[in-house]
């Protein structure tokens, strides 16, 4: 991949995408965390406990790339991606962080709760660069400070506008699909530019189709154990 090409901007912009829509609730994590510190020490912990988190995160990302250029594993990696959109879609998140009362027990927990929280993603994020630790890094030093000082005004943007996370859900789908069609043991079965893109659309229809069909279920299940 050549840097700053048309499939570049493409991959980063996926990247951006992918931390915004799986990174969104950091700051609830954050503030959970941080709530019954005096206000003076709260901005340290809001610091550091990012900045922890952001190093923790860049570091697992960089070695999933690197991991990811093993035969099979791009295609397995795929597979645990298609689950991660589909969950997008469907799960309804819970934050049990405990608040701590002291600085650094704050930051401990911000970092392992980030750490434990973003598996996801590493994934994702290790998938969508395609070997290129350049967009890992570049992807980062954009989307990290819009998810720290704006992930709050994020997740109320997913709240009222649900499409948002509809056209996150498909990035996923999409940048799995790619990490299954690009693994050197299916690689040859996608030679077929038609086979090869055909698939991909599947993949992101199946996906959003699968998601929508779980979510109407939930929906009637609720509106029946509520009469």
């Amino acid at each position: 991949m050549e840097v700053f090409s048309a499939e570049f901007f493409s991959a980063l912009l996926a990247i951006v995408v992918i931390d915004l829509v799986l990174a969104g609730d950091n700051a609830i994590v954050i503030g959970l965390a941080a709530r019954n510190l005096p206000k003076d020490q709260q901005k340290k912990v809001i610091i550091w406990g990012t900045v922890g988190a952001i190093a923790i995160r860049a570091v697992a990302t960089l070695a999933v790339v690197w991991l990811l250029e093993i035969p099979g594993l791009l295609l397995a990696g795929g597979v645990v991606l298609v689950y991660i959109a589909y969950k997008l879609l469907v799960e309804e998140k819970e934050h049990d962080i405990e608040a701590k009362d002291s600085l650094f027990a704050a930051i401990r927990t911000i970092i392992i709760a980030d750490a434990a929280m973003g598996l996801d993603n590493v994934i994702a994020v290790g998938g969508a660069a395609h070997g290129n630790f350049l967009l890992v890094v570049i992807g980062l030093l954009i989307s990290v400070p819009i998810v720290v000082w704006g992930s709050t005004l994020f997740l109320k943007l997913m709240d009222k506008y649900p499409w948002i996370i509809t056209v996150g859900s498909a990035i996923l789908a999409w940048t799995a699909a790619k990490m299954i069609v690009d693994d050197q043991f299916t690689k040859g079965y996608f030679e077929n530019a038609v086979i090869k893109y055909g698939f991909e659309i599947l993949v992101i229809i199946a996906v959003l189709a699968a998601g929508q069909l779980k979510k109407n279920s939930m929906k009637n299940k609720k509106q029946t154990s509520e009469q």
